[in-house]
């Protein structure tokens, strides 16, 4: 499970891996907390249940981090973390469900580095891989 952060003229360029689609979408939410926080500040004392649906897997990706992100303006969190319920396959594609975890937003404890606006489609990808340390991969664009 990791990320790492690509080149990119303007925004932040984000490719999340995992063993499981699940890891990979915990990574993902992670790296765009990362770009907007010290992680390391934020307690995880409030976690908030959710569900993100789409289509496909990589639409799924990006749907989950937006979600993260609206959940985190809506409720003014920090959030640290997103933890992985279940990815399951539905009739009209697929559905996320898990949590995110942090605190209330106190901006003299937890800084805000860049805002995340959303993860866009631009650059949108995914793999499967037969390796079984990282087996899917799924890359974005965050506007920031």
């Amino acid at each position: 499970m990791g990320y790492e952060y690509l080149e990119h003229a303007a925004d932040v360029g984000v490719r999340a891996e995992g063993r499981t689609m699940e890891e990979a979408f915990e990574s993902g939410a992670e790296a765009a907390l990362n770009v907007m926080f010290d992680l390391s500040s934020i307690d995880e004392t409030v976690t908030v249940s959710f569900a993100a649906d789409a289509p496909e897997p990589a639409l799924l990706f990006v749907e989950t981090i937006n979600e993260v992100l609206s959940i985190q303006d809506r409720h003014g969190l920090a959030l640290k973390r997103l933890v992985s319920g279940e990815i399951r396959k539905t009739d009209d594609g697929y559905r996320f469900v898990g949590t995110a975890r942090g605190e209330p937003l106190d901006l003299n404890k937890h800084a805000v580095k860049t805002e995340v606006k959303a993860a866009t489609y631009s650059g949108l990808s995914y793999t499967e891989s037969p390796d079984k340390e990282m087996r899917h991969a799924f890359e974005c664009v965050l506007d920031v």
